[in-house]
Order: structure tokens, then C-alpha cells, then sequence
């Protein structure tokens, strides 16, 4: 008698979603699938839910960007529910798929899709079961027997052919709820939701900041359109001191979202896959990350901006870097902002995209996959280089928050200022915390907040903070090193106190954050042998391999090259 081969999702948000599509895509039906859910709700995760928006919360993609699941996001709205849609000010009418959504609401689509998805996988014939308001609190390989053991809130434990890991965002707490006024992330949001007196210190300006800017904006004030239709802020009465002070290392806000041309990180005149392993193999096992940078971002500018190619054909991946932050650098961030703002909406308007901007987009996104097989010395010259760019440049601000991060600046409640790489927080056990910093003058400051909020974004967790000791202690798991191209670089960098290691060949390894995988996203052991029943996908434990992802294009993308190694025949 045949058996039908079991498979577990652990984590039922985006990711998650993706992995399911896929599984009731596939064509097989010897197979059962169990799906364990923390929460009591699939498809929205941590972004889409009350864990990491509220109300005032938007995406910061439109329909068009979104990779098809079962329905298109026009299609869904059409059937949501008056009182939903008039909760959200959405007149299905002017919906269009150029148009984003509230957080919370595109949640209750991915939850519908989550829903129909498991009406599909019943009429395939495909056995499913989900698992709701279940942790999973540890997991263990059993190779000898080819079964991974699931425990479920310390208690129930079930075994598996095959196990994925798609948990999502996590902020591990390190002084939140110890320290009074100290936050580590703004999520969940509801805790920012209170009503302030004093200035409040936000760490970081990416989208995770304007996260915390919206909320904080909407307790202690109210923002007012004119007759003209534009935004202004005025502070509660019980509110006069406060306001909110962005600290960045570079001194820079993001970008406003523009148009794009491929909405979908995606280029017919990228690399092939089939090309990236010829260029490994031809290089010593290592992907030159000045390669990548010629082919997937100068060659496709060469043929569709010709006039901008020129003036950067010349320069290396560090120059051009250098040239754009330069440019940045030479305007006060919100007058950049206003400007970019104007730039964007013309971009909207005409449909036309800032197509450099496009282009370092899709080259982060493809860089990424094969980003474990760059050399310590490019995966340092990354992360110095160009990582800060693509940050601030394809974080995409939606036009609502950046009127409001203007009208916020323009009455004097939000300013930036840059604190260098050396700067540093200091927790006060009574309230709150210290900035540490040289200021533009290169003169030490150390100032207090009563409120200080972390707004970094998701952070690439350490080897250490994976949450299942079964994996750890067996060595199921094993951290993420990259090789040095150079022994002398390697050596140097050991001097220096870098996280550098020597095997017994003398070569160097640089540890990155988190864990060892494949292509395939299969987790790697301690022997180097990659394992066929756990794959991981959860982008916090595995941004040393991974070091950019962009949201349902990578659980899309990511799930695609899973379900190709779970079953190969899989097209």
C-alpha cells in the first residue's frame, strides 16, 4: 500500500502561502499537508496583521506588483463588504491596480486567498489540516529513520517526510518591557498608540520608521487638507513638546515609490541562471559581485538609458555608489524628499519609471539568490557599499506617508539628523535611552529621551536565535560562512577581531548572520551535506545567505525553487 508522503508548514503567513500554492499546484496528491499557525488566522503574517499595522498603515506595493495567487486584488475588492471598504475610505470604483492598500486590509485578501487555496486542494483530492494557535517549539531530524519530528506548544508532537520553515518577521525583545519608554521595534503597533509629551527618539528611517511615525503622528495630533489639497499638522493641546527625531547613520530618507516597468523585480536581460553557473565556475567557485553589477544593472541601463549609461559607464560598483550618495548628500533629506516626491508623481502620472532606480531594485533582488556564493571580501564590499544605496533608494515611501512625513517636518515635530557609524544607545534603567554621537562638527553628544524606538527593520538574526535547540543541538543546522578569495585578506580580517575562522586547509571563512543553505533553501549541516527534509525560508535566520528580500516576490520566488528540489518533475 502506497503512503502518503507528510509535509509540514510551520508558519501560515505570506510564506507560508506561497509554499501552499505551490504544494496544491504540484499535481500530487500522495501527499497530506499540515499547516501550524500561531495566530488563528492564515495568509496576513506579521505585516498584514494587528502584530504589524494598524489602521493608518498602507503597502508599499499596488495590485500590479503583486505576484498572482488566485485572484487578483481588483477582482477581490469588488466582493469585500460595504462596511469594510468605508472603514478604509476604498471606493471600489477608483480601485485600479495601480492603487496600494491599507495593511490590514490587504491581509484579509491574502486570508481569502489563504481560503480559497484550501477549497483547491479539496477538489484536487489533496489532504490538508491546519493547526491554528499552535507554536511550534522545537523541531528535530531523525536521518536514520527520514523523519523530522514537530513539537507543537511543548506538548504535542508530530513527525513529518518533510518539514518547512516559513516563520516569518521576528524582533526578539532585548529591553522592552524592561526599561520604561524603550522599545526594540513599533511592533505591534497598538503599544506606540499613546499620547506624548516630550520628544521621542526614532533609531533609522526606513519603512519600519515611517511605521512608527504614522501611529505616533495620529495620537498626539491631527493632520488637515486644504482646499488645495494639501497636508498640514497641528499637535494636541496635552501634546506641545512632542515631536520625533529620525537618527540615521548617513543622514538620508528612502525614496518615494515611482512607477515601474516590470512590477514583478524582473528583467529579460538578467543573467541566466544557467550563465551564473558557468561564471562560478570559471571564477574559482566565487560570483564576482562586479560582474553582477556590470551585467544586471549597467548592461540593462546601456540599452534603455543610454544617456544616463554614459555618464556611469565608467565608474566601478564603489564610484557609482559613491556618485548617488553624493548627489543625496548635497540636499537637506526633506528637500530631497519634496523633490523626489514631484519626480514621483510624474513617474505615476506617465507611467513611466526612474529606471535606474528600477534597476538597482531588480539587481538587489537577483543578486540575491546567488549571493551565497560571493567571496567574504565581495560580501563585505556589499554590505558597505552598495547595501546602504539599495536601502534608501527601493524602500519606496508610498506618496500618502511622504505628504505626511513632510507636513510633520514642515510644523516643526520631525526632524532627521545623521549620527555617523559610530554612534551607539544606551538603555537608562529608569526611562528610556541615550544617543551617543559626533555631530556634524565632529563634537561628542549625548542626549536623553524619555522614548526611544528601534525602527532598523527586521534584523538578520544570529546562528543562536533560532528558536528550535533540537537543530542547534544536533547539528542539524550550522552557521553561515562564506569563503575568503584571498588567504591574506582572510588573515588580516582575523587580526582585526572579524568573525573569521580557518579550516584545516588554511582557508578563511568570514561568519555571516544565520544559517547555511542551498539553492534550494535546504538547511546545511555540519559536514557541508545539505538535508532533504528540512527547508527554511524564514528570512530573519537566513540573511547571511539572503541578505535582501522583498516580500511576496521572494516568498514567491523562494517557494518556486523549493517545490522544484521537493519534486523535481514540478514545472
Amino acid at each position: 500500500m502506497e503512503v502518503n508522503k507528510r509535509i509540514a508548514i510551520i508558519g501560515g503567513g505570506p510564506s507560508g502561502l506561497f509554499m501552499f500554492k505551490r504544494l496544491v499546484e504540484s499535481g500530487r496528491t500522495d501527499i497530506i499537508i499540515e499547516i501550524f499557525e500561531r495566530k488563528d488566522k492564515l495568509g496576513s503574517g506579521m505585516p498584514y496583521s494587528q502584530e504589524g499595522a494598524n489602521d493608518e498603515h498602507i503597502t508599499n506595493v499596488s495590485s500590479n506588483e503583486i505576484p498572482l495567487i488566485v485572484t487578483s486584488l481588483s477582482d477581490w475588492i469588488i466582493s469585500v463588504p460595504k462596511d469594510t471598504l468605508d472603514k478604509f475610505h476604498i471606493d471600489p470604483t477608483y480601485f485600479n491596480e495601480y492603487k496600494v492598500l491599507p495593511r490590514l486590509l490587504f491581509g484579509q485578501y491574502l486570508t481569502a486567498q489563504f481560503g480559497l487555496l484550501q477549497k483547491m486542494a479539496r477538489d484536487k483530492g489533496i489532504e490538508y489540516l491546519v493547526h491554528y494557535n499552535s507554536q511550534v517549539t522545537d523541531i528535530v531530524d531523525h536521518p536514520t529513520r527520514g523523519r523530522v519530528l514537530v513539537e507543537v506548544n511543548g506538548l504535542l508532537k508530530f513527525e513529518f517526510d518533510q518539514v518547512i520553515i516559513s516563520t516569518g518577521h521576528n524582533w526578539p525583545k532585548r529591553h522592552e518591557g524592561v526599561v520604561p519608554g524603550y522599545f526594540d521595534s513599533p511592533y505591534p503597533p497598538v503599544k506606540l498608540a499613546m499620547q506624548l509629551n516630550h520628544p521621542v527618539a526614532i533609531k533609522g528611517s526606513s519603512l519600519t520608521a515611517v511605521d512608527a511615525i504614522r501611529t505616533l503622528a495620529r495620537h498626539n495630533g491631527t493632520f488637515n487638507k486644504d482646499k488645495y489639497g494639501r497636508l498640514s499638522y497641528t499637535l494636541l493641546e496635552g501634546c506641545k513638546n512632542f515631536r520625533m527625531v529620525l537618527h540615521t547613520r548617513n543622514g538620508m530618507l528612502p525614496a518615494v515609490r515611482f512607477h515601474l516597468e516590470d512590477s514583478h523585480l524582473t528583467n529579460k536581460s538578467l543573467l541566466s541562471k544557467e550563465e551564473i553557473e558557468q561564471h562560478i565556475a570559471e571564477n574559482g567557485g566565487f560570483l564576482s559581485l562586479d560582474y553582477i553589477f556590470e551585467k544586471d544593472f549597467k548592461a540593462p541601463i546601456r540599452e534603455k538609458e543610454p544617456e544616463f549609461y554614459e555618464q556611469i559607464k565608467d565608474l566601478n560598483m564603489e564610484d557609482f555608489v559613491a556618485k548617488m550618495m553624493a548627489l543625496r548628500e548635497e540636499l537637506d533629506p526633506f528637500v530631497l524628499l519634496k523633490s523626489e516626491y514631484i519626480e514621483a508623481e510624474k513617474s505615476i502620472k506617465r507611467k513611466q519609471s526612474v529606471y535606474w532606480k528600477e534597476m538597482l531594485g531588480v539587481l538587489s533582488f537577483a543578486l540575491n539568490y546567488p549571493a551565497k556564493h560571493l567571496s567574504a571580501e565581495d560580501m563585505q564590499r556589499l554590505q558597505k557599499s552598495l547595501t546602504p544605496l539599495i536601502s534608501i533608494v527601493i524602500a519606496y515611501i508610498p506618496q500618502s506617508s511622504s505628504e505626511e512625513l513632510l507636513a510633520l517636518h514642515q510644523a516643526g515635530i520631525l526632524d532627521l539628523i545623521s549620527v555617523g557609524e559610530e554612534s551607539r544607545v544606551e538603555p537608562d534603567p529608569e526611562q528610556g535611552a541615550t544617543y551617543f554621537y559626533s555631530d556634524g562638527n565632529g563634537k561628542e553628544q549625548s542626549v536623553h529621551f524619555d522614548t526611544y524606538i528601534d525602527c532598523v527593520g527586521q534584523p538578520h538574526l544570529a546562528f543562536e536565535d533560532l528558536p528550535f535547540a533540537g537543530l542547534l543541538e544536533n547539528r542539524t543546522v550550522t552557521p553561515a560562512k562564506l569563503k575568503y578569495k584571498s588567504m591574506a585578506a582572510g588573515a588580516l580580517d582575523m587580526r582585526e577581531g572579524k568573525q573569521v575562522t580557518q579550516d584545516q586547509n588554511g582557508d578563511y571563512y568570514l561568519q555571516v548572520p544565520g544559517l547555511a543553505i542551498n539553492d534550494h533553501f535546504q538547511v546545511v549541516d555540519a559536514y557541508g551535506a545539505f538535508n532533504d527534509r528540512i527547508y527554511i525560508m524564514a528570512v530573519p535566520y537566513i540573511g547571511g545567505f539572503n541578505p535582501d528580500y522583498s516580500g511576496l516576490d521572494f516568498s514567491e520566488e523562494s517557494s518556486a525553487s523549493i517545490i522544484k528540489r521537493m519534486f523535481p518533475e514540478y514545472d
